[in-house]
């Protein structure tokens, strides 16, 4: 059974959606969909005590592949590396939770609503799973087709604007990313993300990264975003902010690092500054943000944007935080748009000025939104403090002048969700916030607690995330670690050959067959920087 764990957890939820839509069973759709969405929890948690962090080889976790198309040399490939296993799991997570949040509200058109979600979660699953350039780009815009539907038909007064936007900004990056795949996979004579090897193609680099870059979204193609988020329903919402844009990240790392290593580089200070000038951007807007859905939603780009710092910083400590962070902050805009969706059915609004007082008399509304608003501004001891230092750590390496700018959107950050927790909370109460205005009830209760304590877990416990994220059989050979130059003039020449050893190994697991050779070591070697 465990080569197929992949598979398993790409079209359980899939059958799980033919089911809900195939069957005539109204009113319990919701039940059905739960159910299936807490079976791929139950698998992600079964594959969790199989998955090898110490694998070698190029070969990735659960790895399982099928000829699709012989004459394109396009296979059904699927597999986990340790980066994108994790990704899979907060997707798993975030998917049962907004389903769950659903199924306790109450849809119209039950039944296509949740089907539409497990049709998502499979889709999601689908991009962190791929091991083959075709299939991915398959299950990336399958992603987007159940978010236009439900954006479009359950979203808000103005949700066929946010549709549109979403539609134009997403195809243009797709329809780039679709001549970048198939140019790729042609010159290759192969799509296989495993046996192909790495391009130079300034071009090609180009067509994926914006592809990305939109999907995040990076500043300035954020476009989207605000309309998007405000406009669909709260559990959308928080699939867009938590999950969605984490298949760019995955992109980022897999694809654009894993396969264009020279632009990649190349690019390293372009996309860094568009990343600086979100991360900030972003904060600011956040700060000035009229309602609770806008400060979440610019926060995103912010946190967006300082991920990307740590892909970027290229090296494992930068790649590593940025991973744990993927996670953190999945969990944390996931919880508070569930939040809002629950302040927003108690008070018709989410207008910042028409809050205030809520913490009176709603003792778990108030704890669920400071927990989750104290990890979030990074106090230490929380996942996010970790993942946050681990990046500013990575790119203090690349140059201190990213890390001070890093350091300022944090900074930024706590002013925001200061703010944020002020004014639903405390002050005096609003026009719309009624004396009669229930506390969170126990349904609700339970899905942000269970989100609340998978981030109170990693807080606990971060290098289960950020010590397990590049196993040696994926990027932590190429990437430049982060060692100052003064450790390697201290080695001596017996240190430096050992080290020169493990090194060679490491790249012959990663290309079976391939002979390194050296010339020796000088009598005394000299001083040089990593």
């Amino acid at each position: 059974m465990t080569g197929w764990l992949a598979t398993i957890l790409v079209f359980l939820p899939l059958a799980g959606a033919l089911l809900v839509w195939l069957l005539p069973i109204g009113r319990f759709a919701g039940s059905l969909a739960l159910l299936v969405a807490l079976a791929e929890v139950g698998f992600w948690i079964n594959a969790l005590t199989r998955m090898d962090f110490n694998r070698a080889g190029p070969a990735p976790n659960f790895d399982q592949q099928t000829t699709w198309f012989s004459d394109l040399h396009v296979s059904y490939h699927v597999g986990f590396y340790a980066f994108s296993f994790w990704l899979a799991g907060l997707a798993v997570v975030v998917m049962a939770a907004a389903i769950a949040y659903a199924f306790w509200v109450g849809r119209e058109r039950p039944r296509a609503y949740f089907g539409l979600m497990l049709f998502l979660t499979a889709a999601v699953v689908g991009v962190f799973a791929a091991q083959d350039l075709l299939l991915f780009y398959v299950f990336f815009e399958a992603m987007m087709i159940p978010l236009y539907v439900l954006i479009g038909v359950w979203g808000g007064p103005g949700r066929m604007g946010a549709t549109v936007k979403f539609v134009i900004y997403t195809m243009a990056g797709s329809l780039l990313m679709l001549a970048a795949v198939i140019i790729f996979g042609l010159s290759r004579n192969s799509f296989d993300l495993v046996s192909t090897e790495p391009s130079n193609s300034t071009w090609l680099f180009l067509g994926f990264a914006i592809a990305f870059a939109v999907k995040a979204p990076l500043f300035p193609l954020h476009g989207w975003l605000p309309d998007a988020y405000r406009e669909s329903s709260p559990e959308v919402a928080a699939v867009l902010s938590g999950v969605i844009s984490k298949a760019a990240i995955f992109g980022f790392i897999r694809i654009c690092f894993g396969k264009f290593p020279g632009p990649f580089d190349d690019f390293r200070v372009v996309i860094l500054a568009l990343a600086v000038s979100g991360l900030v951007y972003g904060s600011l807007l956040a700060f000035r943000a009229p309602d609770v859905r806008g400060v979440i939603a610019y926060s995103s780009l912010a946190q967006m944007g300082l991920i990307t710092i740590g892909v970027f910083a290229e090296n494992t400590a930068g790649v590593s935080g940025a991973v744990l962070q993927s996670v953190n902050h999945g969990l944390i805009s996931a919880t508070l748009f569930l939040l809002a969706g629950a302040i927003e059915r108690r008070t018709a609004t989410g207008r910042l000025d028409r809050l205030g007082g809520m913490g009176r008399g709603r003792p778990a509304l108030a704890t669920v939104l400071m927990a989750t608003g104290i990890i979030a501004l990074a106090v230490p001891g929380s996942s996010a403090f970790a993942g946050e230092f681990l990046i500013l750590a990575g790119i203090f390496g690349t140059g201190w002048g990213w890390a001070v700018a890093g350091a300022t959107g944090i900074v930024l950050a706590a002013m925001y969700m200061l703010r944020l927790i002020s004014a639903v909370l405390h002050q005096q109460p609003g026009p719309a916030v009624s004396e009669t205005a229930l506390d969170l009830r126990p349904a609700e209760l339970a899905i942000l607690a269970s989100l609340v304590a998978c981030l109170l877990a990693l807080s606990v416990w971060p290098a289960s995330i950020s010590e397990h994220s590049l196993e040696k059989s994926s990027l932590r050979p190429a990437l430049k670690e982060l060692v100052p130059a003064a450790d390697y003039r201290q080695l001596s020449d017996e240190q430096l050959a050992k080290l020169l050893s493990e090194t060679v190994k490491e790249a012959q697991a990663l290309l079976p067959g391939t002979t390194f050779t050296f010339p020796p070591l000088p009598a005394k070697a000299p001083a040089f920087a990593p």
